[in-house]
């Protein structure tokens, strides 16, 4: 298992389940309720009876599949209806522009059905704790806007972003925490976590997602120590 799991917070994770097929979903949330510190709290197969349920409950985590001809609208609807939402998605779909589209939204991370259940409920966690989930598919997705960018001047980027905010994304990209962050910078994580909002609202972006992306097509990401697609 990942070291990251180490710092991942202990306190009962209150998760969601939104998926369209009522079998899979019993048997989903039959195996998270054996998890240690963790719960469903909602299950629904509807997007309303979902939405209703979501103002009445909180929940840290949902875990949405896309097999719905509107899941990216809803997603969208989720997103202002509920900003601080985290979204996991399942699915059985793999194609690279559907996860970089709903990069574009924000969602922590994406994993495939076929996806042992340890690595789901790793992904759960570091969602939780407010960590992207970035396995291969997600990192494809996210280098497949650089592949499409790569005419973009890398200079532009540097007018930007300051050098400590460069190191920081660098650092996220390298999936640091802010307490690694904040240790390697001699910050406080309060600091870290301001930097990384600020940068945020001047571009313009809505998640760490976004922002990873963004540095990806400016090249203000340095990729020598990272294993990349080809």
């Amino acid at each position: 298992m990942d070291p990251l799991i180490e710092h991942m917070t202990m306190k009962t994770i209150s998760v969601a389940i939104f998926d369209k097929i009522p079998l899979f979903a019993k048997m989903l949330k039959k195996y998270l309720a054996e998890q240690r510190n963790m719960m469903v709290d909602v299950m629904v197969s509807d997007f309303d009876d979902l939405a209703e349920r979501l103002r009445c409950h909180h929940v840290d985590v949902l875990i949405m599949d896309i097999s719905q001809e509107d899941y990216f609208e809803q997603l969208k609807m989720l997103r202002t209806g509920f900003p601080q939402l985290k979204v996991l998605i399942l699915s059985m779909c793999t194609d690279l522009q559907v996860v970089s589209e709903l990069q574009d939204l924000g969602i922590y991370g994406y994993l495939s059905k076929s996806e042992d259940g340890d690595e789901l409920i790793h992904a759960i966690k570091m969602t939780a704790d407010n960590d992207i989930y970035r396995n291969k598919l997600f990192t494809e997705a996210l280098y497949l806007n650089r592949r499409k960018s790569m005419k973009k001047e890398r200079d532009e980027a540097y007018l930007e972003l300051n050098e400590r905010e460069r190191m920081i994304v660098q650092m996220l990209w390298e999936e640091k925490t802010n307490k690694e962050i904040a240790d390697e910078l001699f910050l406080s994580i309060r600091s870290v976590e301001k930097i990384r909002q600020d940068v945020r609202d001047r571009l313009g972006l809505k998640s760490t997602v976004g922002l990873l992306k963004y540095a990806l097509d400016k090249r203000i990401i340095h990729l020598n120590n990272t294993i990349v697609p080809h």
